[in-house]
């Protein structure tokens, strides 16, 4: 087989050059040419006009309403709802997470759940950096049976992993991880910018094309991005990342990209002996195990997606011995823990100014919705003047600069995820729609932050 040309492309203006050269000659940039695979325009020098392609249909094609996208059942609740209701038959899905903390051993559990939940399904399951005994090891441990469905091979070479799916043609393929593939058509180095986007390339195509679903590992950088160019995430259609905190046992999948459900769902599992377990309560494992009531407590309601979630959040105000004190968050953006300092300073009147703020979400998860504000809020004033909240007590709101509380969406979940757990008060924003039919909660509204301080005399 003749070696595909390449050619060298500059990444900041397009320059094609013949060899790599340091500075690219168009725009003047540095290390910025990258081997490309040329394209053969050949066939097009002809002239005569080729008829279209028997894969492109017209737009006005009858579609066949009875026969929705197709999902398969994963076999793990908390994967299938992170990828909107299941994998999609012809997927690419690109799964990004740190050293060690359990991606290919949840793609084997998936193995297992599909295998099961579909039957005569095939599975191919490549790996570029263990052996298939090691893979065979792990898969026992996990008790993954491969029962003629599920095929395991070793290799860094991307034509002879393409021949092994032509030879078995599964239904889903696993490829962990990207960095290690490498195409023949290049002689770039495997993890090179120009091979990882050619071994992506030839992935997606496999996927589009042969109706596989497809999933490619990938490495995390330092600062916490797949590594790679970013066109890869461009290419798939779902990115998962794989998560944990240092010294914990749980794990958080997240959805970053997804074109077949929400971006918000979030997968909990925790780590044990037999693998990956799924946590049917998230809010438990978030909320510690204390027993009374302490200063600097509260929890707040965080909406993940369509799952609700109870969380803890910790504040330490104390003095400061420096000139500038210290504003430290951790699970939230320190310029939103700053505003609401500020809030609380102006209109609850604390000297906040002159004192270290220390900001914690319980259970390391990270948060982003204003739903929480109300929650960080009570939590800063209870620490700074030393009063402890009722621990059955959940704050839900967003609070504005004007210290006004502002209603937050789907208010009913959050409520029947509380009175699930047990929490016999919410504190809710004045005018929040929501029904107290059948319920045994107490319901306190308010509209300004000042006003905690009435409630919590």
């Amino acid at each position: 087989m003749a070696k595909m040309k390449t050619h060298y492309v500059c990444q900041s203006c397009g320059t094609h050059s013949a060899k790599w050269l340091g500075r690219c000659p168009g725009c003047g940039e540095w290390s910025t040419l990258v081997e490309e695979a040329a394209e053969d325009t050949g066939a097009a020098r002809g002239g005569a006009a080729r008829a279209i392609p028997s894969a492109v249909i017209s737009l006005d094609a009858p579609v066949d309403e009875a026969s929705p996208l197709r999902r398969l059942a994963t076999g793990i609740s908390e994967l299938d709802r992170t990828l909107g209701g299941g994998l999609v038959a012809d997927s690419f899905v690109l799964l990004g997470g740190d050293p060690g903390v359990g991606k290919s051993t949840l793609l084997l559990q998936m193995a297992r759940g599909l295998k099961e939940k579909n039957p005569g399904l095939k599975i191919l399951y490549v790996s570029g950096e263990e052996s298939t005994d090691q893979i065979r090891g792990r898969a026992h441990r996990l008790g993954v049976q491969g029962g003629n469905s599920v095929f395991l091979a070793a290799e860094t070479r991307l034509e002879k992993a393409l021949a092994a799916v032509e030879e078995l043609k599964p239904a889903v393929l696993i490829m962990d991880s990207l960095q290690t593939f490498s195409s023949d058509n290049l002689e770039s180095a495997p993890g090179s910018v120009s091979q990882v986007r050619e071994v992506a390339m030839k992935l997606m195509s496999i996927a589009k094309t042969q109706g596989i679903a497809v999933w490619l590992v990938g490495h995390v950088t330092k600062d916490g991005n797949i590594a790679g160019p970013k066109a890869v995430e461009h290419m798939v259609d779902t990115v998962l990342y794989f998560e944990s905190e240092v010294g914990q046992s749980y794990r958080l999948l997240r959805t970053v990209k997804n074109r077949f459900g929400s971006t918000r769902e979030l997968g909990v599992f925790e780590m044990q002996g037999e693998g990956l377990v799924e946590v049917s309560n998230p809010s438990s494992l978030f909320l510690s195990e204390r027993r009374e009531a302490v200063p600097g407590v509260a929890v707040g309601s965080s909406l993940e997606g369509s799952r609700p979630l109870l969380v803890e959040l910790q504040a330490l105000v104390a003095t400061s011995g420096l000139a500038v004190p210290r504003r430290t968050s951790v699970g939230m953006d320190s310029v939103r823990i700053s505003l609401l300092a500020a809030i609380i300073e102006r209109h609850l009147r604390l000297p906040l100014a002159q004192q270290d703020l220390f900001f914690n979400v319980a259970g390391g998860l990270r948060l982003s919705e204003p739903a929480c504000d109300l929650a960080a809020a009570a939590a800063i004033w209870s620490s700074a003047t030393e009063r402890a909240l009722p621990s059955d007590c959940v704050f839900i709101g967003e609070v504005g600069l004007t210290g006004e509380l502002r209603r937050v969406a789907q208010l009913e979940v959050r409520i029947a995820e509380a009175a699930k757990l047990g929490f016999k008060k919410i504190i809710l924003p004045q005018g929040a729609a929501f029904s107290k039919k059948d319920s045994q909660m107490e319901f306190v509204t308010i509209s300004k932050i000042h006003e905690l301080r009435e409630i919590f005399k």
